[in-house]
């Protein structure tokens, strides 16, 4: 049924087509600027997640330990 319905739609074989190279540039443009990265900056970036906080926060949320106040 499904096979059917696809046959009658024209041109229907250049979605396939197209959503392979929509595919391949997004992948390319990924992966050129992935390389275009410098290393300080990938460095930087992976240290980022065990860095200390050393900016006060001025944010309205209380952390459980200001609430008790």
């Amino acid at each position: 049924m499904i096979r059917d319905a696809l046959l009658e739609i024209g041109g229907v074989g250049m979605y396939g087509v197209i959503s392979v190279l929509l595919f391949f540039t997004v992948f390319g443009v990924a992966m050129w600027w992935a390389f275009r990265l410098r290393r300080p900056f990938l460095q930087s970036m992976g240290a980022l997640p065990l860095a200390e906080d050393s900016t006060p926060s001025n944010s309205t949320v209380k952390t459980p330990e200001a609430r008790h106040e």
